[in-house]
């Protein structure tokens, strides 16, 4: 009996360890699947900066999946100073900063009133909000065109006169077209606080402003994030509205800068891949600030059940 105790006391310390899951076909086959997919979004980018760190020549000479005999970061400068790059980023700045603050404030403010208040026809508003998603906007063009040269507006806010060719006019259409997105996105956010909170402080005699600014909006920090990030990086990478909204030059972003890197008979594309990379560099900055937001955005309420 003294030898027994000793022994049950020692198996009862030990640290019991969880037994291992059967790894499954389906479960390499996904993993398998997403490092493809993975690698396909990355593989440009690779290319596209090892290329712009070569000279033109020796690609030509010896192939873009050669090894390099020279790496330079020449080409950076270069482009840097022949795109004028600076200035189409603040075009690009005086563009999409107001566009992604206007639409998340519309956004919050609708999102909060379909999903917080009892308004009549709140289902049918976010309806059409969804479907408004689904609208292709190059079907728009011309009558967005047509309207946008027809609006007047005061010399010192357009040059033209009119909603075409003004900052104004741009930042509208990207608010337009990514405010049903971001409606369905929060309102659906805010239907997982739980109701009890708002009736506590609508007991406590809060209005309707405070329950929205001072209750609701700080829980949604997690969404915000997400939408910032997604907003950023699709107005950013617009080139269709600005192309056909804009005429002049120096107001365009800087995704039109591009073009200034390509000659008439000849196109150095190791200067336009460092170009490119210059172009990329925003949207990869905001997004390693916020990828923990952003990541805790989109996986919010995924373990619940």
């Amino acid at each position: 009996m003294t030898l027994t105790a000793p022994t049950a006391s020692k198996t009862a310390d030990r640290p019991r360890t969880a037994p291992r899951k059967p790894v499954r076909p389906l479960r390499i086959l996904l993993y398998a699947f997403l490092s493809v997919v993975a690698l396909g979004w990355i593989l440009p980018l690779v290319l596209a900066v090892y290329a712009s760190l070569r000279p033109y020549d020796e690609t030509s000479r010896l192939g873009y999946f050669s090894l390099p005999e020279h790496l330079t970061l020449g080409y950076y400068g270069q482009a840097w100073s022949e795109a004028n790059l600076p200035k189409y980023y603040l075009n690009t700045l005086i563009i999409v900063i107001p566009g992604v603050l206007i639409t998340l404030a519309l956004a919050s403010f609708t999102a909060f009133a379909i999903s917080r208040l009892r308004i009549p026809g709140r289902k049918a508003l976010l309806i059409v909000f969804t479907a408004g998603n689904l609208l292709p906007p190059q079907v728009l063009i011309t009558p967005l065109y047509t309207l946008y040269t027809l609006i007047p507006l005061p010399s010192w806010i357009s040059d033209s006169q009119s909603l075409y060719d003004s900052y104004l006019g741009l930042i509208l259409v990207h608010v337009a077209f990514q405010f049903g997105f971001c409606v369905f996105v929060m309102s659906n956010f805010m239907r997982t606080i739980p109701e009890e909170i708002s009736e506590a402080a609508l007991v406590d005699g809060a209005s309707v402003w405070r329950r929205y600014w001072q209750l609701t909006l700080p829980l949604c920090r997690p969404v915000l994030a997400a939408l910032s990030t997604l907003q950023f990086t699709w107005m950013y990478n617009d080139f269709l509205w600005a192309l056909v909204l804009m005429s002049s030059g120096d107001k365009l972003p800087v995704t039109s800068a591009l073009n200034n890197l390509r000659g008439q008979f000849f196109t150095d594309y190791n200067l336009l891949a460092a170009g490119s990379v210059l172009v990329a560099l925003p949207t990869l900055i905001v997004f390693q600030m916020l990828h923990k937001q952003f990541v805790a955005g989109l996986t919010l309420g995924s373990t619940k059940g």
